[in-house]
């Protein structure tokens, strides 16, 4: 190879490996394409600028000066935009985009209609990426404006509503707080004859008498002797003044070992918070034994961290409004390691390649050896895998040497007095080692709020091959696609994966197209609800590390239907379960095995 061939591949290594290893973005990075030519090209800038917006006040009225600090330590800052959108709003507007420092531009208020709005910038380094400042918010008021405060996305009990008059402050008010069921305008007072002179009005609201759903919120303002104004409303406030339901499940006895403890709950309306299970030796005060804040609620213990002797158990469940419920106590249960035992850790549902299958094995006695073995699931012929004598109790498993299904795992423990105890069995595990799957899922904030799925976004499918496209929708052939992006609360009927399991599909015509669904693993809208996105689909096949594959692009668009959006600031992985109904370009299904994003946990969107 010359050195200039040499030097050439040593440039394509690091732009592979910067573009898949990179932190701080969710999209997948690929170095070229199956065209007849191939670009390659190094950046040296691979950190995005810093920004931040200055806070012009509570309230602005004429014009106004906006200004904004961005930094960046090696290509140097571009420009700075500053928007405005309206609270509530889909649309940022830029007020101007100024490229010196200090960045600042003037805002005429006079020209938008009096209310609340959030502020932002937006920095562009001179290598070409972006940062998106958070918001501050700030009130128009070139006349007489009333805003009332959110009081929050979930309340109960008590409380607390205010409502702040801009303008007019020479004027006696009386101020009334107002409610109404979310989607009627069926107003009744919540606080009424709030008279002062000026400023805020505030009270205290006994939510217990209502009944627990989503709320609208408004504010009215009289002025003796002049005009009734009427605030922003404030929607889709759920409130949850009913507890949530929680059953212990009964872990069995005697306990030894890795035991599984779990617990059911479920709430209807702001949904489950966490969900702590607790134990009690020997009649004294409970204590945690963990606790748990996405379904399934169940955590493996180890219970030779706890002495033998005799146990209760119960669960606690809290919902995101407070409320709490105490389940049913499992009383009279054993935790017994005097004896041996043994147990085999799942691998997980979905197992390809060379898998580690691993024990817990614990006797008094001492342990001489722990045989694993396998078995077509539902059958009694079992084989070994391996024996292992020394902890950790482990086996390298080539699942690629037998056929595609599902197998039993179990293990033999074998003591020092030459006792055998055997272990309960791990069922139906699936061995798939169809060769199209998925490889990986990502996505990538466009120009929108960071955190929250809005136009622009989007969300990148990786397959380990190419795919046939017309597979994932007839006649397809991977130019711009019109279809549906539908994103539900992991609430939702059907889906039951909780609060932080919202997930993401895709369709045309009502009709899901074989793509598979995403779980967000998190919670991007209010309980039980769904919002629909126009989206575009398109589809390459591109070249990575020598190794073809399609790669399917959605991208969201404006909101088609539905609210209850919720911006999230947590990092999280998301999974996709791809559809066996896509086929390799041989005609072989898709493997259905959940495919976890890649790189570092990341803020999606």
């Amino acid at each position: 190879m010359s050195q200039r061939n040499a030097a050439l591949v040593l440039i394509l290594l690091a732009v592979v490996g910067l573009g898949l290893g990179r932190t701080g973005m969710s999209s997948a990075t690929f170095v070229s394409r199956t065209t007849n030519t191939a670009t390659v090209s190094a950046a040296s800038d691979w950190t995005p600028p810093t920004v931040s917006i200055s806070d012009p006040g509570s309230s602005v009225q004429g014009t106004v000066t906006l200004g904004a600090t961005a930094s960046d330590g090696e290509t140097g800052v571009a420009s700075v935009e500053i928007q405005y959108q309206p609270v509530g709003g889909s649309t940022w507007v830029t007020v101007c985009t100024d490229t010196t420092s200090p960045y600042s531009c003037s805002w005429s208020t006079t020209a938008v209609t009096d209310g609340q709005y959030d502020l932002r910038a937006r920095a562009t380094d001179v290598a070409g990426y972006a940062t998106t400042s958070t918001t501050v918010r700030t009130t128009v008021a070139n006349n007489i404006v009333v805003v009332l405060a959110d009081p929050g996305e979930v309340v109960r009990g008590t409380v607390p509503l205010s409502a702040t008059i801009y303008g007019g402050i020479s004027l006696t008010w009386t101020v009334t707080i107002e409610y109404a069921p979310t989607g009627t305008t069926t107003w009744k007072t919540a606080c009424g004859n709030l008279g002062l002179l000026g400023g805020t009005y505030s009270c205290s609201w006994g939510s217990t008498a209502v009944a627990s759903g989503d709320y609208d919120f408004r504010a009215v303002a009289k002025a003796t002797g002049g005009n009734t104004y009427y605030s922003n409303v404030v929607s889709l406030v759920t409130v949850d003044n009913t507890a949530p339901t929680v059953t212990m499940t009964d872990p069995g006895s005697p306990l030894s070992g890795a035991v599984t403890f779990s617990a059911t709950a479920a709430d209807a309306h702001s949904g489950i918070a966490s969900v702590e299970i607790q134990y009690s030796r020997g009649g004294g005060a409970y204590q945690t034994l963990c606790k748990v804040t996405a379904d399934p609620f169940s955590c493996r213990i180890d219970t030779t961290t706890l002495p033998d002797g005799g146990y209760a158990f119960r669960a606690i469940a809290t919902d995101v409004a407070g409320n709490t419920t105490t389940s049913n106590t499992v009383l009279n249960r054993t935790v017994d390691n005097t004896v041996s035992s043994v147990s085999v850790d799942d691998p997980g549902a979905y197992l390809s390649g060379t898998v580690t299958i691993t024990a817990t094995a614990n006797s008094t006695a001492g342990v001489t050896s722990v045989r694993i073995q396998r078995a077509p699931s539902g059958t009694t012929t079992w084989t070994d895998l391996c024996t292992d004598q020394t902890a950790p109790y482990a086996c390298s498993w080539s699942t690629t040497t037998v056929a595609d299904g599902l197998y039993d795992l179990r293990a033999i423990l074998t003591d020092g007095r030459g006792t055998v105890t055997t272990s309960a069995t791990v069922a139906a595990r699936r061995v798939d080692n169809s060769p199209l799957r998925g490889f990986d899922v990502q996505t990538a904030n466009g120009t929108g709020t960071a955190g929250k799925v809005d136009n622009g976004d989007t969300v990148t499918f990786t397959y380990s091959e190419p795919v046939t496209l017309t597979s994932i929708r007839s006649g397809w052939n991977g130019t711009a696609l019109a279809v549906t992006a539908r994103l539900r609360d992991g609430n939702v009927s059907g889906l039951g994966t909780g609060n932080k399991g919202d997930t993401l599909d895709v369709l045309v015509g009502g009709t899901a197209v074989n793509l598979g669904s995403v779980n967000l693993k998190e919670d991007y809208l209010k309980s039980g609800k769904t919002v629909t996105f126009n989206a575009t689909l398109t589809a390459a096949t591109v070249t990575v590390n020598g190794v073809d594959r399609t790669v399917v692009t959605l991208r969201i668009g404006t909101v088609a239907s539905g609210s209850g959006l919720r911006t999230v600031s947590n990092v999280s992985a998301m999974v996709w379960t791809p559809s066996t109904a896509a086929t390799a370009l041989d005609g072989t299904a898709c493997s259905s095995a959940p495919v976890t994003e890649t790189g570092a946990s990341d803020r999606e969107f």
